[in-house]
């Protein structure tokens, strides 16, 4: 398995460098069970290491682990989402986009962007899970 999450982030930028670990952080995270399939919920799966995507044997088509989440139709790495998740997760309180994108070295519209999918998904976990407090300010 993967191990415990970097708890600082230099730690997180050494680990998530290698876009691998970053597909299968996610993977281990949105299918638990081992990726399916979101087109026909098939398992019988052919991964394909040049383009980092699964290819179902059953239906013929291929997809990726940003395929459901808020990464979709992103073209920002996992490596960056990944690194903003963490800093959005270590930050006692509120993370402003210029502080992000100066950590990411990308450009504030690009961080603002990344910020807001981040907090709605916080937010809709958090409507499942009445004992969560979020700050989505």
């Amino acid at each position: 398995m993967l191990g415990a999450l970097p708890s600082e982030l230099t730690e997180a930028i050494v680990r998530f460098s290698d876009p691998e670990v970053c597909v299968a952080t996610v993977a281990a995270a949105k299918w638990p069970r081992g990726p399916q399939c979101p087109q026909c919920a098939g398992k019988r799966l052919s991964y394909l290491r040049t383009r980092r995507m699964w290819k179902c044997l059953g239906c013929k088509k291929q997809f990726s682990v940003k395929v459901g989440t808020i990464f979709e139709d992103s073209p920002i790495s996992l490596d960056k989402w990944l690194y903003a998740m963490w800093i959005v997760g270590n930050c006692e309180k509120s993370v402003s986009s210029y502080e992000v994108a100066r950590t990411l070295k990308v450009t504030q519209k690009t961080a603002w962007y990344m910020l807001h999918r981040l907090r709605y998904a916080m937010l809709r976990d958090a409507v499942g899970n009445r004992s969560t407090t979020v700050e989505a300010g």
